[in-house]
C-alpha cells in the first residue's frame, strides 16, 4: 500500500514519504500536549492557521486540545500574501485577518518552516489588528535554512534539507492524503 501512495505522490518517482498519516497524527497530538503543558491551560487563547495547509493543521490542533482539555478554542485563518517581502505585492488591499488579538495568547500554525519569511509576514499582519499577550509558533515540519531569526516553539518533525529539495505537506482535506514528502 505504501509503495502505491509513493507513486501517486512522486510524479517522477523521486519523492520519498517522510511522514505518513499515522506520523502526522502523532505529531499533532504531541504538539497539542506540548502547547497545553507549556501554557498550563489555554484561557484567552486563539489558534491561527496560515493559509493553506496551516489552516487544516490549526483545526486539527484545536480538536486535539478540545479532546484533551474539554476547552473550545477559536480558530482563525490568515492570508499573509500581502505582507510578504519576497514577492511583488505592490497593492495592499483587503485584510488578511480580522480577529482582535489584543491581550490573547496566539498560537500561529504553519505546515513548513523554511526561510522564516512567511512567519515574519504573519507577525506583521497580527500586529496590524491588535497586540497579543504572546505569540507562539507551531509547525509540522522545520526544514532549516532560516534567513530571519525565527524559531518554532513546537515542531512535529525536523527535516534537514538542501535548498534544492522540496518538502510538501499533503492534507487529506485538500490533497486527499495525509503525508509529508521530500523530492
Amino acid at each position: 500500500m505504501m509503495a502505491n501512495k509513493t507513486k501517486e505522490l512522486g510524479r517522477d518517482g523521486d519523492s520519498r514519504i517522510l511522514m505518513d498519516e499515522q506520523a502526522m497524527m502523532r505529531a499533532v497530538r504531541r504538539i497539542s500536549h506540548e502547547i497545553l503543558e507549556r501554557n498550563k491551560g489555554l484561557e484567552n487563547a486563539l489558534i491561527i492557521g496560515i493559509e493553506r495547509r496551516g489552516v487544516y493543521l490549526a483545526h486539527r490542533l484545536q480538536k486535539q486540545i478540545e479532546a484533551i482539555e474539554g476547552t473550545s478554542i477559536e480558530v482563525g485563518t490568515m492570508n499573509v500574501a500581502l505582507y510578504r517581502d519576497d514577492r511583488n505585492t505592490k497593492v495592499k488591499e483587503g485584510t488578511p485577518f480580522t480577529i482582535d488579538t489584543t491581550g490573547k495568547l496566539v498560537i500561529l500554525v504553519d505546515d513548513v518552516l523554511y526561510t522564516g519569511r512567511t512567519i515574519r509576514a504573519a507577525l506583521n499582519a497580527l500586529m496590524e489588528v491588535g497586540r497579543p499577550r504572546a505569540i507562539q509558533l507551531a509547525v509540522l515540519v522545520d526544514r532549516g535554512h532560516r534567513e530571519l531569526p525565527i524559531r518554532a516553539d513546537y515542531v512535529g518533525k525536523n527535516i534537514p534539507t538542501s535548498h534544492a529539495e522540496t518538502v510538501r505537506v499533503n492534507v487529506v482535506e485538500q490533497d486527499g492524503i495525509d503525508s509529508v514528502t521530500i523530492s
